[in-house]
């Protein structure tokens, strides 16, 4: 079971998860100073505050509000205060052109269309309160049964039918010695989508000056409760040139993966990659062997190491030079290749979102956690507090 140790004050940079019990993860402690507001001159950083634009309304009538982020190299970071939502993310290829590598929407209403939330791709959003599936959308906690929305066949996935992805969150820009920031927050009210307790949701949003997005994740809870936030964002690091991703060279360090049923909940083998498909502990392209994955990559895999800031994956698209680099405290990440994209969304520039068009990288504890007593556990109690940080820093190869 994994410790956590009740904080004082002291800001993000202060949290610290205690190491796991049996070897399992923990999150790492935050190195981040206090995040400086517009109204804060006792430090003088570099950087200069993020910008605020509408990103029209909901469904329900709320504006929404668009913050971008930018740092010394010119790589800007947009992100929604809808769902905290990352919508672009602009860095250069090899020749020094800058595009768009994420998959994403000019304005709030196409998160909210028809065809949009028929598919619900998730794209760029924040996933709560449990990212990925949890078989039947029931666990027992404590003695006590929990019913969940059945929302992907018969479980329940990504929080259910009204998650994180769907929440209006209070937002703050700001910045820091390590770069312009975003603060988001969101209150999770006890019984909501059937989760147990009051859950007190920070996620930080820092774009660093050697290209990195850090995300840093925090929560409280009033009550015993699960879970397993991450990021739903999909890469396309030659997104404008390349209408999908075979072609691009992934590396994942995990000897393990964790097999799954046809309704992609696992059985609770954790086997080797060794000799199969799902091998990328040397690089590989994603469409060299994806045909022999019935349904393509959906799956989490068992990173090999354990504690601290370790690699989750690497990724390099040989088209447009770029390179992207993902470091976490997690156990696991889903490694998803778009199988069920089909061509009916549009994004930016009118770009046709067809299968394989991105690929996500879901840092987290593994699916269904919650009824897998050997997995890590995804437990978070009254006077503990949950961090965790995923790094996605990008690069290009000349």
């Amino acid at each position: 079971m994994t410790h956590f140790r009740r904080l004082g004050a002291g800001g993000l940079g202060s949290l610290l998860l205690l190491a796991a019990c049996n070897s399992q993860p923990t999150a790492q402690q935050s190195t981040a100073g206090a995040p400086e507001t517009a109204t804060d001159s006792a430090r003088t950083p570099s950087a200069a505050m993020p910008t605020s634009t509408a990103f029209g309304k909901t469904t329900d009538g709320t504006e929404a509000r668009l913050f971008t982020l930018t740092n010394a190299h010119g790589m800007t970071v947009t992100i929604s205060n809808y769902g905290g939502t990352i919508t672009s993310i602009q860095v250069p290829d090899k020749n020094g052109k800058t595009g768009d590598v994420v998959l994403g929407f000019d304005e709030v209403g196409g998160y909210q269309s028809p065809a949009f939330l028929k598919s619900s791709p998730y794209f760029g959003a924040l996933i709560g309160r449990y990212g990925n599936r949890i078989k039947g959308g029931k666990f027992t906690l404590e003695g006590k049964a929990y019913s969940l929305a059945a929302n992907n066949g018969p479980n329940s996935l990504h929080g259910g039918k009204q998650g994180f992805d769907k929440k209006i969150w209070t937002a703050t820009p700001a910045r820091s010695t390590d770069g312009q920031s975003l603060t988001l927050k969101y209150l999770s009210k006890d019984g909501e989508e059937g989760y147990p307790g009051a859950l007190d949701v920070t996620v930080v949003y820092t774009l660093t000056d050697d290209n990195g997005l850090r995300i840093d994740y925090t929560a409280t809870t009033d009550k015993a409760t699960v879970l397993n936030l991450t990021n739903h964002a999909y890469f396309n690091l030659g997104l404008g040139q390349s209408k999908d991703v075979l072609a691009h060279e992934v590396t994942l360090p995990a000897d393990r993966y964790t097999v799954v049923d046809a309704t992609l909940i696992p059985t609770g083998e954790l086997k080797p990659v060794k000799g199969t498909p799902f091998d990328f502990t040397t690089p590989h392209a994603i469409g060299e062997r994806i045909a022999q994955v019935p349904g393509g990559y959906d799956h989490n895999w068992v990173l090999n190491k354990t504690t601290g800031q370790h690699s989750a994956a690497t990724v390099y698209d040989p088209a447009s030079g770029r390179t992207l680099e993902v470091t976490t405290d997690q156990p696991g990440v889903q490694f998803y290749t778009g199988n069920f994209l089909d061509g009916t969304l549009k994004g930016h520039n009118g770009t046709v979102y067809g299968k394989h068009a991105g690929f996500c990288l879901e840092t987290q504890h593994f699916p269904d956690s919650p009824n897998q007593p050997k997995f890590p556990t995804t437990e978070l109690k009254p006077g503990e507090t949950y961090h965790t940080a995923t790094t996605y820093t990008f690069g290009v190869r000349k």
